[in-house]
């Protein structure tokens, strides 16, 4: 699969890829030892009495096509600005079935993710962003920064879904996902419908939002950065050039105090004109929804 979507090829007959015990297992593993598995959803359903028995039952009833998503559980939980932000507790097989899906995911989509993008990937995240600033971003004047507000709550589900049956050929699949985006939600034991986004907190929604923020990376690598960008290198700084002549000249005259002067100058002065109207370059890094760039120019 990594290697279909590497290069770019569709597929299909995923859903029979969810009949495979051995995913399951390896999703138990991955989940287990996080704190949420033992925080029940809207049933008391938690990691404690999972068993291979368990794993069959999901199994069969995905087989069957007889899968239907529990709404998750919605409490709100503090942020550093003083608000709330709501949070879904989906129960264990939800959560358990969500990872396998995911992990298919995953697996496909990302080697096709820009690589500008560093949020909820394997071996990126927060210091590979920075690091991509710090060592690309040189001589930057202008930092912009986008924050997607509520971008988790707000996607929308008919995009999601389009976006998926481009490359993923396989209706049961997609049936999956959709039921587990319109699930819904309870709060205070009312039931809530979720008419878009992806539930916070959800084990597949961080990769559900970086396969919709694909689009806004494509956007900017393929169109915006192109329309922008201008020149192949800036030009000889005229300053920096002079220092260099009389430097040259002190070197060839013995004058080795003024040489040794003007070579300290020159260590001040950039080579290249930091002003070049002829040169200017946008870039463009994504850490999961906050979104930032930078104009480097004259």
């Amino acid at each position: 699969m990594r290697e279909r979507g590497r290069r770019g090829l569709p597929l299909e007959r995923l859903y029979r890829q969810l009949f495979n015990p051995r995913l399951y297992l390896v999703a138990y593993k991955r989940l287990y030892a996080n704190k949420g598995a033992m925080t029940p959803g809207v049933t008391g359903e938690t990691v404690d009495g999972m068993s291979l028995a368990k794993i069959g039952r999901i199994i069969a009833t995905v087989r069957a096509e007889r899968w239907r998503w529990r709404p998750v559980k919605r409490v709100h939980i503090p942020k550093r600005n003083g608000k709330r932000r709501a949070l879904g507790l989906p129960t264990w097989s939800d959560k358990l079935l969500a990872e396998v899906v995911r992990m298919l995911l995953d697996a496909y989509y990302d080697p096709q993710f820009s690589d500008h993008a560093h949020g909820f990937r394997p071996g990126r995240g927060c210091h590979t962003a920075l690091s991509e600033v710090v060592e690309v971003w040189k001589g930057t004047h202008w930092f912009i920064e986008g924050d997607i507000a509520d971008c988790f709550g707000s996607l929308d589900h008919q995009v999601m879904l389009k976006t998926l049956g481009e490359k993923i050929h396989d209706g049961r699949f997609l049936r999956l996902v959709e039921g587990m985006l319109s699930a819904g939600y309870l709060e205070q034991w009312t039931w809530g419908a979720t008419l878009s986004g992806v539930p916070q907190g959800g084990v597949a929604s961080p990769i559900l939002s970086n396969i919709y923020l694909d689009r806004l990376d494509q956007f900017v690598e393929t169109q915006l950065l192109p329309l922008h960008n201008r020149g192949k290198r800036r030009t000889a700084n005229p300053a920096y050039e002079r220092v260099r002549a009389a430097m040259r000249g002190a070197e060839r005259r013995g004058d080795r105090a003024a040489a040794k002067a003007l070579r300290r100058q020159l260590r001040t002065l950039p080579s290249v004109d930091p002003r070049d109207p002829g040169y200017r370059r946008l870039r463009y890094v994504r850490y999961a929804d906050l979104c930032r760039t930078l104009h480097k120019s004259a």
